[in-house]
């Protein structure tokens, strides 16, 4: 793991700093974030679930696949990661094991949820959460099992839904008791709820802007005013990329070319330098 990212990311996470942080599914997309200038990114477990199994966000991604995951992408760049890790993959003893393994991958901070297994995305209607309790129990599993405790520990609630904006304040506050470093209340439904919650909270916030989600989408500027250390954006590069995908392919199909959008496509040589190409010549002359 690099240390140097997780004191970045230390350095770079106070409240008010509203801290971009794009999703990546992968780690090419990790690289064009990191090329983009982003000095964090969400390894977005909706976005593997979409993109390596072409399947809605709905549990289906195990606590293995997200590691394999987190290594590529830990591999490909320096900046911090912050790790989706759903609910854990099962009770308190499961969330300690998926904590030391996303450590060990290279996570500087692990994200869990409190909803019922198999899990939603945050944006899907029914929801439902565990009890407040037993969140409380996984979180200082997880507190537990990290081995750098510069690893930090993201709590999130999903019980706006089912039990309110009230009750998932009064959960936020009790799992930045049981030691969560941050916090995250997902889906509040407008302007106002955004603004309340880091204010009904102590400790930092993160909030999650969503392109057709339940949350309004505001500037960053006004959510560091409201408080907020950090935001994600977790697919943007992803709903980005499948429409560019989707225009391309549609035209390619309807007219057996791609003249007259060639700009929509990036150049050969533009994406050998995302990839670093100029790097593994280096190595190959040095070997040969």
């Amino acid at each position: 793991m690099s240390r140097s990212s997780l004191i970045r990311l230390k350095n770079e996470l106070t409240q008010g700093a509203g801290l971009l942080v794009p999703g990546a599914a992968n780690a090419l997309t990790a690289r064009v974030i990191a090329s983009a200038g982003f000095t964090a990114l969400e390894v977005t477990g909706a976005g593997i679930a979409n993109t390596y199994f072409g399947v809605p966000d709905v549990g289906l991604v195990t606590a293995t696949e997200l590691t394999d995951h987190v290594v590529a992408i830990r591999d490909a760049v320096e900046i911090p990661i912050l790790v989706d890790a759903d609910t854990g993959f099962g009770n308190a003893l499961n969330v300690g094991r998926t904590v030391r393994q996303l450590e060990r991958a290279g996570a500087d901070m692990i994200q869990l949820e409190d909803q019922t297994f198999p899990k939603r995305c945050g944006h899907f209607d029914n929801k439902t959460v565990i009890p407040k309790e037993e969140m409380v129990q996984k979180l200082k599993a997880a507190v537990d099992a990290r081995q750098d405790d510069r690893v930090m520990i993201l709590a999130r609630t999903d019980a706006r839904e089912s039990e309110g904006l009230n009750a998932a304040v009064d959960r936020a506050a009790a799992y930045h008791e049981a030691g969560a470093d941050v916090l995250f209340i997902e889906a509040p439904l407008d302007t106002e709820e955004l603004a309340k919650i880091p204010r009904s909270v102590p400790g930092l916030h993160f909030c999650n802007m969503v392109v057709g989600g339940k949350t309004p989408l505001r500037p960053r500027e006004e959510l560091g005013r409201m408080g907020y250390a950090g935001i994600f954006y977790a697919n943007v590069a992803l709903q980005a990329a499948l429409l560019a995908m989707k225009n391309v392919l549609g035209h390619l199909h309807k007219h057996g070319t791609i003249a007259g959008i060639e700009d929509a496509v990036m150049s050969f040589e533009d994406r050998q330098k995302m990839i670093d190409i100029d790097k593994f010549k280096s190595l190959e002359k040095r070997y040969s």
